[in-house]
């Protein structure tokens, strides 16, 4: 029985990571009763972490993740896992629940991990809903789905097409769209009449945001392709990082400004890190080169969830 509830308390460690400002101390609280190896050599590292002082002036958020992924090897050596599950609070109260890849590049892609430039764009969006307030919503390299969950849940959008191309990255982002309990629209007209009604009620109350998944090849897209799914917003999140990926964006971004005289242009804003300051003058100079204006939007006030704030996070609107 012991073994069990120490299993059981270690997988749930590995199961539920909070990335949420305040949830550390109360998640490790959990962890100090829990059976088995929590009670063991690792209380007193725990009982330290829970001091006062440290919960008064906390360490770094990048010590924090180093932490934690040093007590996950300490918890189960042998069994470290590929992904976990981060449960991160939203400004309305509600959770996102993402499954995550513990490495940053996996399978040829950075797209399994949610990135500093996600959680930032999804800040401001929960300050800023009317931007996206039942309208059609693109979002352009989604990863694995954070941003555009937090937005279907705080924001109200009309439609929101999460997009990517890399099948990993659409297999896993499809998989959190539902761990979070929505139904893609696709699905929405596949349900059985078998089904529960609560089954039902719970899909139609979380089906006000019709839903989108796209395979997007910003290479290949077409222009009557990018009419087609009518987006009044478009937004991204840690896209500006490679020469080669900045002129794939850049040449989509000119494909969509030839859009008809008689469809609105759609609102675009990016959100990226200048890792480089050559790569971001790179883009600047890219988006100059084609006639697309731009401005720096102004940094958001509420800091909502747990990572470094940095200078160099910003988020940029085009005018195309």
């Amino acid at each position: 029985m012991a073994s069990s509830c120490a299993r059981a308390g270690s997988d749930w460690l590995l199961g539920r990571i909070s990335l949420q400002k305040g949830l550390l101390g109360t998640e490790l609280q959990c962890i100090s009763m829990a059976p088995g190896p929590f009670s063991g050599p690792l209380l007193p590292v725990i009982k330290t972490i829970l001091h006062p002082l440290c919960v008064k002036y906390p360490p770094s958020t990048k010590y924090r993740r180093c932490f934690l992924t040093e007590l996950i090897k300490k918890v189960k050596p042998r069994v470290l896992p590929t992904f976990f599950q981060a449960l991160i609070l939203i400004p309305t109260g509600e959770c996102v629940t993402l499954s995550e890849n513990v490495a940053i590049v996996s399978g040829g892609t950075t797209g399994l991990v949610t990135w500093d430039a996600a959680l930032h764009l999804a800040e401001w969006a929960a300050e800023t809903s009317v931007v996206f307030s039942n309208r059609t919503v693109l979002e352009l390299g989604s990863g694995i789905g954070f941003t555009g969950i937090a937005i279907c849940k705080t924001c109200n959008p009309k439609t929101y097409i999460f997009s990517d191309y890399h099948p990993c990255v659409l297999k896993q982002l499809t998989e959190n769209i539902r761990l979070n309990g929505f139904v893609l629209e696709p699905e929405a007209t596949q349900r059985t009449p078998t089904e529960s009604q609560g089954q039902e009620a719970e899909a139609a109350n979380y089906q006000k945001p019709k839903l989108i998944v796209a395979e997007l090849d910003w290479g290949s897209v077409t222009e009557k392709q990018l009419l087609d799914l009518q987006p009044e917003v478009i937004i991204a999140a840690d896209v500006v990082y490679d020469p080669e990926i900045i002129l794939a964006l850049v040449g989509m971004l000119q494909k969509l400004s030839t859009f008809r005289a008689d469809s609105k242009v759609p609102e675009v804003y990016i959100a990226f890190t200048i890792r480089n300051p050559d790569t971001y003058h790179l883009f600047q100079a890219e988006l100059d080169k084609i006639g697309i204006g731009w401005q720096i939007i102004p940094a958001h006030s509420n800091s909502v969830f747990l990572y470094d704030m940095q200078p160099n996070v910003t988020i940029l609107q085009l005018f195309i």
